[in-house]
């Protein structure tokens, strides 16, 4: 038998949640000798056998992979994170949920009709039992209740065999019981609700997995190497070698993360660090892969290989935020572990024992330990939470928040501390003219004017901002003959025949026309996290402009609310400058500043912070915040404006990017935490009291039923009232 090399992957076919991760976790954590040593990544169906002093075969683990029921094979490099898998692997949980709910509905249909009514139906005059079902319900039924536990029997099963009582076996049993006592009608809602809830989670992950897809899509597919003869060929980034030099042209994506050899250009680098405008590129400039490159032309040298770029780093950083992601068993899959041996357990009892021990009469004892049987099917028990879960999801749905499941439901309640991105999250993403200054005997809209006029030849972010200033001002836009742009520094022009240039700090410093009083202005105002663009002739400088992100109108009330909420810290991580972000801070009432990161440092600060306070949010509404997103306790993000990847890899997303909702959600999640536990305590106390009144005689098999159904229905509409949770 082979022995394992130092690590070994697999491909898991059928690896969805956290429930197959604990049932691969039980088989193969005694054969590698520690759980630590396996490595999941549920996004992909990754398995990672880490070294360790325990020796195992590939072959042994692929075989104890089989016997869980899902499959394993080596895994290839160039697997594909959402595989190649045909319409039914794609599509059966969803087929057969719909199908379940279909047949299950047609069958209650079918039946109301042949018995007269729907409440004879529903059983309200004895329920199934004394009054049957027709056959052709109860086929229409069963097929309904094939299809909603398709994938839960063979898993009950195993967990059967193995001595290891899930919330699989507790939901087969349950359907089982209600079908052998007529009650078809509630087993195949039982079967349909617990289908509907493993579909929720199947799709959560099938959202995330493509999130990877669209981040790959930032990398063009081809890059412009260029030889040392100067010739140029077309080839794929993976075909870049370092040391290669390769050419990017206006407006195009850039391949690889290199430094620039020649030109000058601004770049847009928001998919990467976050900046909220674009980052002046001149020779020795560090790049990016996945950036887009703005009007000049880029000669840059590779720096790393395409596996190895920021971009791609992200791309692992997502999928491995994600797998770290340690989810909490749910409760009452955890309670079940107890509760499904225990009442099996006291049924034989209450069978037994009184006859054998004491002489009870056998047919009374049997009877005795069938209502046990019934009372003890946790039908209300297992409806309310998905029923409280789903109309929770609704409410959220109506108020405009995107909640990925009913785990991201319960989540914003627990938190302590909220992470957040700084531009597009706290501020609008995009410039605005926040000052116009000016200088040498003109005026506002003098100043205005002539800068408009020169920057309405560009597409650039900031002179977008400006055009616009001057549209609300009605200003009217001059026309700027000979028009030519200074790459990496400004542009240049005639008005009415006169020449006028404009540009940064930087380039007035080149020009020489700096004076020590305007020194002192601009640098005021690039402390203050504003940009500034200055104006002038060939005699003086006319004035300036300053532009900025802007606060949010919302963000400063609602960092003041999720303070009141009892969110402990508060903090900002974000790709600009220190001064910048402190101002927008200041402003918004912030907490705690950390600026000028990377992905990767705002995943190490999130860590941190998880360390720190336990239950951490992330939000943000860029690519360079998705790694942060996934890894954080919950993620957020902004849903309008926000990339695909960030919005992909949330948890919850903003789909309005109203900030103000953050409080409303951690409201409305502690709302439906405690509707839960109303339900569950509920359902449980029904139950004990009718455990009692089996022992002490006075329970009958029709009251039990009663008595379930009517817990069933009370939890469901307790659970339903989250319907109506109106925004705060």
């Amino acid at each position: 038998m082979s022995t394992t090399p130092p690590e070994l992957a697999f491909k898991i076919h059928g690896m969805h949640c956290a429930e197959e991760i604990a049932v691969l976790k039980r088989a193969l954590g005694p054969m590698v000798g520690d759980e630590d040593r396996l490595a999941f990544d549920i996004l992909n169906g990754k398995l990672v056998v880490e070294s360790g002093p325990e020796s195992v075969s590939t072959e042994a683990i692929i075989q104890a992979v089989a016997r869980t029921g899902m499959r394993a094979e080596v895994w290839r490099a160039t697997a594909s994170a959402v595989g190649d898998a045909g319409f039914w692997q794609r599509h059966a949980r969803t087929v057969l949920t719909g199908a379940s709910g279909l047949f299950g509905l047609s069958g209650l249909v079918v039946h109301a009709w042949l018995a007269g009514g729907i409440m004879t139906a529903l059983g309200s005059e004895g329920m199934g039992v004394a009054h049957g079902v027709p056959l052709i319900s109860i086929l229409l039924y069963a097929i309904g209740i094939v299809s909603g536990v398709w994938f839960v029997v063979p898993k009950a099963w195993r967990a059967a065999v193995g001595f290891r009582p899930d919330m699989n076996l507790l939901m087969t049993i349950a359907v089982i019981g209600a079908a052998a006592i007529g009650e078809w009608f509630e087993a195949v809602t039982v079967a349909f609700l617990f289908s509907v809830s493993l579909l929720l989670e199947s799709w959560s992950v099938g959202r995330a997995r493509r999130a990877i897809a669209a981040l790959m899509d930032l990398t063009p597919p081809t890059a412009r190497v260029r030889d040392d003869e100067g010739n140029e060929q077309i080839v794929a980034p993976d075909d870049v070698a370092v040391g290669n030099i390769f050419v990017v042209r206006p407006g195009e994506k850039i391949p690889l993360d290199g430094t620039v050899v020649r030109g000058a250009s601004d770049v847009n680098q928001a998919p990467i660090t976050g900046e909220s405008v674009p980052v002046a590129k001149s020779p020795d400039s560090e790049i990016f892969a996945g950036t887009i490159n703005g009007n000049g032309t880029l000669v840059i040298e590779c720096t790393k290989p395409a596996s190895d770029t920021t971009l791609a780093h992200i791309i692992r950083m997502v999928s491995e935020a994600q797998s770290r992601r340690a989810p909490s068993e749910q409760w009452v899959e955890k309670f079940a572990r107890v509760y499904t041996p225990t009442v099996m357990a006291l049924a034989a009892a209450v069978l037994l024992i009184p006859p054998l021990v004491f002489g009870g009469p056998w047919l009374d004892w049997l009877y005795r330990s069938l209502v046990l049987l019934v009372i003890a099917c946790p039908c209300a028990l297992v409806i309310s939470t998905p029923v409280s879960i789903v109309a929770a999801l609704a409410a959220a749905a109506r108020n405009g928040v995107l909640v990925k499941g009913g785990v991201y439901v319960e989540a914003p309640a627990r938190l302590n501390a909220i992470a957040m991105d700084k531009t597009g999250t706290l501020t609008e993403g995009k410039p605005s003219v926040v000052d116009i200054v000016p200088m040498s005997g003109h005026d506002d809209v003098e100043l205005l004017q002539r800068v408009a006029a020169l920057e309405s030849h560009s597409n650039h972010p900031l002179a977008q901002a400006i055009v616009a200033a001057a549209h609300d001002r009605g200003v009217p836009i001059l026309d700027a003959q000979e028009f030519e742009i200074i790459q990496g520094k400004g542009a240049m022009g005639r008005i009415n025949g006169k020449p006028y240039w404009l540009g940064s700090h930087r380039f007035l410093e080149e020009r020489g026309q700096e004076t020590a009083d305007v020194h002192e202005r601009l640098e005021e105002m690039q402390q203050a996290g504003r940009t500034v663009v200055v104006v002038g002739n060939d005699t003086h400088v006319c004035g300036f402009l300053t532009l900025a992100d802007s606060l949010r109108p919302t963000a400063a009330e609602t960092i003041k609310r999720l303070h009141e909420a009892g969110i402990d810290h508060l903090v900002m991580l974000t790709g600009d400058n220190e001064g910048t972000a402190h101002v927008i801070a200041n402003q918004a009432g912030i907490d705690e500043v950390e600026a000028e990161l990377l992905p990767e440092d705002k995943v190490r600060a999130v860590e941190s912070l998880v360390a720190k306070y336990g239950q951490v949010a992330m939000i943000g509404d860029g690519v360079n915040d998705a790694p942060a997103l996934g890894r954080a306790s919950l993620g957020i993000a902004m849903g309008a404006v926000g990339s695909d990847a960030a919005i992909e890899t949330a948890d919850i997303a903003l789909m309005s990017d109203d900030l103000s909702k953050l409080p409303w959600l951690i409201g409305h999640s502690r709302r439906t935490l405690a509707v839960i536990r109303q339900n569950i305590t509920f359902a449980l106390a029904v139950k004990a009291t009718f455990v009692v009144l089996t022992f002490a005689g006075y329970a009958s098999l029709w009251a039990a039923i009663a008595a379930d159904m009517g817990a069933s229905l009370l939890v469901i509409l307790n659970g339903l009232r989250l319907l109506n949770s109106a925004r705060s």
